[in-house]
């Protein structure tokens, strides 16, 4: 099985993996962290699994057998042989040489690591329930929201269009669940932190309620409604936020910390579909996600054309009049599709 094919669980049984994340030495860095970048839609999974490894303590030694040798052999040479064809091409002793080094590498630190008296991977029956975490995946669909209640009696309130993972029982040491989409946090004040992962950011917190939403063009945005939260990406910037706060972060760019409109960001939550200045394709889009609907646009889009308003528990229709009233478009309803024109 290849590391591409792993859920969370074969992460939290793998001794190549559990290595890198107890010791971070220079090999099992490297390997990792390309492998990261190479396979992206599994970040979340590499992320939650690592944080609930740090959170157990392995004391039983573990045996390298022939097999996972090769499989992770085989994983490294696979690796640098992607990295090989992003890269200007070499001579082919140049390569061969390239390969024996990492090869010679590679052995050095496995004999390294089978020299060891303590080792990290559990094989006895106790500390292997430990490892058996169950996982649960709760996807909401456009058109959508909903309420999780966490085992720790945290309150998790879903939009649509978003998915959020957690442990049926949190470890004892920390709380930590994945989230894509938006979501709206009130956790439950303890001496675990709790641990939300957006796609390589960490939010890290005690006990407060906030807004994660993922948004546009590789942006996220967290805003702080109580308590405190640290935010940290996997390029070690870190900021607090306090009551109030709203921290955007840009795909590879600045953390810019604002305040925010507690309506026009939290109105969601409360069934309020808010609109501020937004062109055509921002309406649309929120219209598609809010009511599970397909809207097809007929004739030219003026570029130019916004629009505001704000609806609390409104039909479809009745939001669609309400646009036509103020901006004079054509719209028909046919089941699940909306046809819109005259958008000038």
């Amino acid at each position: 099985m290849k590391y591409e094919d792993f859920d969370i669980e074969d992460f939290l049984k793998d001794e190549f993996f559990i290595h890198w994340v107890i010791y971070r030495d220079e090999d099992t860095v490297h390997f990792w962290e390309k492998w990261v970048q190479q396979h992206p839609k599994k970040r979340h999974a590499v992320y939650i699994a690592a944080d609930i490894i740090r959170s157990i303590g392995y004391k039983e030694k573990v045996e390298l057998d022939d097999k996972l040798y090769l499989e992770t052999f085989e994983n490294i040479l696979l690796a640098e042989n992607n990295q090989f064809e992003k890269t200007p091409p070499k001579s082919w002793w140049a390569s061969l040489f390239h390969i024996r080094n990492i090869a010679a590498v590679f052995l050095i630190s496995i004999l390294f690591w089978l020299s060891w008296d303590i080792f990290l991977t559990p094989k006895r029956t106790d500390n292997k329930l430990q490892l058996e975490v169950e996982w649960i995946t709760k996807t909401v669909p456009v058109g959508k929201k909903s309420v999780i209640t966490l085992s720790d009696g945290s309150k998790i309130f879903m939009n649509s269009n978003s998915e959020l993972s957690y442990p049926k029982v949190f470890s004892d040491t920390v709380r930590t669940v994945a989230v894509k989409g938006e979501a709206f946090f009130e956790v439950i004040k303890e001496e675990r932190p709790f641990v939300v992962n957006v796609d390589g950011i960490k939010i890290n917190v005690l006990g407060t309620s906030f807004n994660v939403k993922e948004m546009e063009e590789g942006k996220l945005s967290v805003a702080l409604v109580t308590g405190k939260v640290r935010v940290n990406d996997d390029s070690g910037n870190q900021v607090n936020l306090h009551p109030k706060e709203m921290l955007v972060i840009r795909d590879n760019g600045p953390f810019i910390k604002t305040e925010f409109d507690s309506l026009e960001v939290l109105g969601w939550k409360n069934k309020y579909l808010i609109f501020k200045k937004e062109n055509f394709n921002s309406v649309k889009k929120k219209l598609e996600n809010w009511y599970g609907v397909e809207i097809e646009v007929k004739g030219w889009v003026n570029p130019r054309w916004t629009y505001s308003g704000m609806y609390q528990d409104e039909m479809l229709e009745n939001v669609l009049k309400g646009i036509s009233l103020t901006s004079g478009i054509h719209y028909s309803i046919k089941n699940k599709k909306v046809v819109i024109s005259n958008v000038k």
